[in-house]
């Protein structure tokens, strides 16, 4: 995909695999997350009648960009008692176990990274970055607010994955793939088509398929929710209890760096359930270009279809973030253990019976 490209028209597979790792970051990620930020809080405000940021830029649409410039020149300070070594690596681990993720995610049929066939399997594999990074900040940090904010983090990231791989579990059943290219292609471009429905095949397989398929995303969203570190699942960072948990003791760009994950994660976590359930690039109506006879129209018609359907997801855990409560520790360990973990696999067992019919 974007490799190759670059591959060829230089010939050097260095500058082309810097150029691809580099290009979502300031393409994308870093834009999406001071958007985000500024969203949240318009958002926060709204539901809280009244306006949010107003006074940066027009109706305060720069109030993120001055934050992070304010976060760059702000002093990088390291308590003497801290392990200054785990203390520096964890912000960086965190932010390059969500990073990494998206060098699988489809935006479209041109805009991918990296088309391999364990792309969901890779992205499982490399959130499991973020439990370490979050644990070495807690732990470094030598303040017992920290350290339990990252082991309630660790337990539920390590809770919340079983429910997720179980669902993604029933998607390998059903099409025999991990891809989630291949995912968004199966889908093709209408909505029936898409597996939150029951899937691109019309049989009596698809309706028996979507009762199930609705559970598992219930499921699945509810469990991403709780591995970003959401509300109500946002007990590691507390702030009625444990200050600002994990990183209570970073300041200025390490701070940051732990900001920008978070905001990169809600994105990736998003992504995976519109690849699984809706479609992923694919547009709900069919393509313009198609229309038009525009070939070229139809990659940029699929990337902004997908982040429209990315965002979406994101804004609604914002309104859910100002909407619900914080559950307790045992509330939320006993919905995972006791709720989702056995309906998930009563899901899959069901899923697979459909899938040999």
């Amino acid at each position: 995909m974007i490799y190759d490209i670059i591959f060829n028209s230089t010939g050097s597979s260095i500058i082309a695999g810097l150029i691809v790792a580099i290009l979502p970051l300031f393409v994308f990620i870093l834009p999406f997350a001071l958007f985000a930020v500024l969203l949240e809080r318009k958002i926060a405000g709204h539901i809280q009648d009244r306006l949010g940021p107003m006074r940066v830029g027009y109706h305060g649409l720069l109030q993120t960009v001055a934050d992070i410039i304010k976060l760059i020149q702000k002093e990088d300070i390291i308590a003497r008692s801290n392990d200054k070594l785990f203390f520096n690596i964890a912000p960086v681990l965190t932010f390059v176990g969500s990073y990494a993720a998206f060098a699988v995610i489809p935006f479209s049929s041109l805009f991918l990274g990296a088309k391999i066939d364990l792309g969901i399997f890779y992205i499982i594999a490399v959130s499991g970055l973020v439990v370490v990074g979050i644990l070495m900040a807690g732990w470094a940090s030598n303040n017992k607010y920290s350290l339990l904010g990252a082991m309630r983090s660790a337990a539920q990231i390590v809770s919340y994955e079983i429910p997720t791989i179980l669902v993604v579990l029933s998607f390998v059943m059903l099409t025999g793939t991990m891809s989630l290219y291949d995912l968004s292609e199966t889908q093709t471009s209408y909505f029936w088509n898409w597996f939150i429905l029951g899937g691109p095949s019309f049989s009596i397989q698809k309706f028996l398929l979507i009762p199930f398929m609705l559970i598992s995303f219930i499921i699945i969203y509810i469990s991403t929710l709780a591995e970003v570190n959401r509300t109500p699942f946002d007990i590691p960072e507390a702030e009625s209890e444990l200050v600002s948990g994990y990183h209570t003791e970073y300041s200025g760009m390490k701070f940051a760096m732990f900001f920008l994950a978070e905001y990169a994660n809600m994105f990736a976590v998003s992504a995976i359930i519109v690849v699984l359930f809706f479609g992923g690039y694919q547009s709900p109506f069919g393509y313009l270009g198609n229309s038009l006879g525009i070939s070229w129209l139809i990659p940029i018609e699929q990337f902004l279809w997908f982040i429209f359907k990315g965002i979406f997801f994101v804004f609604v855990q914002m309104w859910l973030r100002w909407t619900l409560p914080r559950l307790r520790v045992d509330q939320l360990m006993a919905a995972s253990w006791k709720y989702l973990i056995p309906i998930s696999f009563f899901n899959l067992l069901i899923i697979g019976i459909i899938a040999l019919i």
